[in-house]
């Protein structure tokens, strides 16, 4: 017997349905599913129910109805894709240039669930094929909410990864500037002037928070450490990858360096900014390759990292640097030393450290917290240390002088992690025209 004789074969093809279908519920874990197989049962060999109850079977002969067909189309795709979105893959774009020269602006991806599991919908009512917005306004209800699951995936975020997570403080949205830090800007400029200037706020589910993409740069139960823009873990300098570029100050002789050059390199034109008064760009991000390239160059004179120092220059403060309060002199190059809380592991608590963990105690494991002539309380009770609930990670940008992360808003909670971009399916770079903005060689690139 042929597959193809072996598929039209009814007990066959619901055997074979039967069983995919059985092992997602054990991956799922909730074997009320197990129910599902009625309906699968019957659409197969029993038929006593139009469970597809939208679709018009035709006679032979019969004219085909145009519309009845175009929706069967779309109920099949919104099923499918949300599917595929929810247990496999999703579509993310890189909007900001954090991450270059690994991961580009106008790269977009396919971002891989599997890689560390995806999570069950903690708010499932959702418009399809949306994430938070449409057409301006929040394209979910909060009416169900669900409390947080990962199911099993093909491993843990490691060292090195580039990952999609939830933006931690993206649970408190400016209606009028949404892609801003909210928190940061009440920190700097007030929250009553906050909301007046950029308000009405908006509170968003921790899975409707807004997508970013860094590198993990420290995993839970590591000690960070960043010393003249060098990261170290556990003490030990961590490798520099390919993709990782920091910001120089290049002087030349009076000359501009020829875009068609830089953009020969690789380097970001966008970013750039000649200073005749230097002569020069006081602000070029270069990775390591680069780098000697451009001391190569016959124009540049003189070629100087910059490197942050206490205190940090403006607009970076004690204000924007994690932990946020001036008892830490850390800047974005010089930074730590910095424990990463694990799951289970247990912390002494102070006054002096309370920053460090006062948003992971409170906005991401529920507790209440509060503080009393010195004395720390949690739900009330006095507290001398605390036990973490899940492991945290630390995320930097690789395109270091220019990219929010880790270092501006502190941990990020493992139930903040969607996945690890697999696939670039096509990438466009917004400074260039059609087809000079087509980046070809980017095309199905695995990552």
């Amino acid at each position: 017997m042929s597959l193809k004789e072996l598929y039209h074969n009814k007990w066959a093809r619901f055997s074979f349905w039967a069983v995919l279908y059985i092992l997602w519920v054990i991956w799922l874990g909730n074997y009320w599913w197990l129910f599902g197989l009625i309906p699968i049962f019957d659409g197969h060999i029993t038929k006593k129910v139009k469970w597809l109850f939208w679709k018009k079977e035709y006679k032979k002969g019969e004219k085909r109805n145009a519309l009845l067909d175009w929706l069967d189309a779309v109920i099949f795709a919104v099923v499918v894709v949300t599917f595929i979105n929810t247990f496999f893959f999703q579509a993310f774009k890189i909007p900001s240039s954090s991450m270059e020269s690994s991961l580009y602006t106008g790269d977009h991806l396919f971002v891989s669930k599997l890689a560390y599991g995806p999570k069950l919908p903690q708010t499932p009512l959702t418009v399809p094929f949306t994430h938070n917005v449409i057409a301006g306004k929040e394209s979910y209800s909060k009416l169900i909410q669900n409390d947080y699951r990962r199911l099993k995936g093909f491993g843990e975020v490691e060292t090195g990864d580039y990952v999609v997570f939830g933006f931690p403080h993206g649970d408190t949205v400016l209606t009028k500037a949404p892609a801003d830090d909210y928190y940061m800007a009440v920190r700097t400029i007030g929250r009553e002037q906050v909301i007046r200037q950029y308000g009405p706020v908006k509170v968003r589910p921790a899975d409707k928070k807004d997508h970013y993409v860094k590198r993990c740069v420290a995993v839970a139960g590591d000690t960070l450490e960043i010393r003249d823009g060098n990261v170290f873990i556990n003490g030990i300098a961590q490798e520099i990858w390919p993709g990782v570029q920091n910001s120089y100050t290049v002087v030349t002789n009076g000359q501009r360096i020829n875009p068609v050059v830089l953009d020969d390199l690789g380097i970001n034109i966008g970013e750039l900014g000649y200073s005749p008064n230097l002569p020069g760009y006081r602000q070029m991000p270069l990775t390591a390759e680069m780098l000697e390239s451009v001391k190569k160059l016959s124009n540049v004179v003189s070629v100087t990292q910059n490197i942050d120092v206490y205190p940090p220059d403006y607009p970076d403060s004690y204000l924007t640097i994690f932990p946020f309060t001036s008892s830490y002199r850390w800047t974005r190059d010089n930074f730590g030393p910095l424990w990463i809380p694990a799951k289970g592991a247990e912390v002494e608590l102070t006054v002096e450290n309370l920053p460090l963990y006062e948003r992971i105690i409170t906005s991401y494991e529920g507790n209440e917290l509060e503080v009393k002539d010195g004395i720390i309380y949690i739900n009330g009770e006095e507290a001398q240390s605390y036990t973490f609930s899940q492991d945290y990670y630390f995320m930097m940008g690789d395109n270091r002088h220019n990219s929010l992360d880790s270092r501006y808003w502190g941990f990020v909670p493992e139930d903040h992690i969607v996945g690890k971009p697999a696939l670039i399916w096509l990438s466009i770079d917004g400074n260039k025209s059609f087809p000079k903005n087509v980046r070809w060689r980017r095309f199905f690139k695995f990552l």
